[in-house]
């Protein structure tokens, strides 16, 4: 069973490069954000740690037991916050990255899967290549990427300039993955990238 990193800048199509996955390939995907959204609810380890650090103030309910963290509330406190922002992702990651790992092993004795594809806007940073057999880069041009956001999403160009601002460069990317897959074009086009790169590993 192989194992390989997704990643790439926002507005780059990583969600439908996975769907293609998901749709064609015996393949297990494992999204690090919905990992994080998982160990951010009630009783959780990342939740606990969370309420402890930032206070009842985050909770949906302040004072009620079990009551989920409002995302709003955090995202205030830690966005224009740096020191912040890296307690909370000081917190999350780790327990993000404990928790694929533990999962590709759960996979791998399952003996279900031929590949498992692990999306994570932090592959690099993380260094998600240690528990990867390779990392990809899902690239798109710039001017593909801002009209994408803008359409799917509604994001002004300020929110845009700072998102692609706090991201690795395409160079950065690129120098760190192994295969890059130039999701600027149609459906078809990285499909057919996609389907040459996983026929290697059969």
């Amino acid at each position: 069973m192989y194992v390989f990193g997704i990643t790439g800048g926002v507005g780059a199509g990583k969600s439908t490069v996975l769907r293609l996955i998901k749709e064609n390939f015996n393949a297990s995907v494992i999204e690090a954000d919905e990992v994080g959204r998982m160990l951010m609810e009630p009783g959780n380890s990342a939740y606990l740690k969370i309420v402890e650090i930032f206070g009842e103030d985050i909770l949906d309910n302040p004072g009620e037991q079990g009551s989920p963290i409002n995302r709003a509330k955090l995202a205030g406190i830690v966005f224009n916050n740096k020191n912040k922002r890296m307690v909370l992702n000081g917190i999350v990651h780790p327990l993000v990255k404990k928790y694929i790992t533990e999962e590709i092993g759960r996979i791998r004795c399952a003996e279900k899967y031929d590949y498992v594809f692990v999306e994570a806007a932090l592959l690099i940073e993380d260094h998600y290549d240690i528990i990867c057999d390779e990392l990809w880069y899902i690239y798109a041009d710039e001017e593909t990427r801002r009209e994408r956001l803008k359409s799917s999403r509604g994001y002004s160009d300020e929110k845009i300039d700072a998102i692609m601002q706090s991201q690795l460069s395409e160079e950065e990317y690129r120098k760190a993955c192994h295969f890059v897959i130039d999701n600027s074009g149609e459906l078809k086009d990285s499909f057919e990238q996609i389907d040459r790169k996983v026929r290697e590993y059969l």
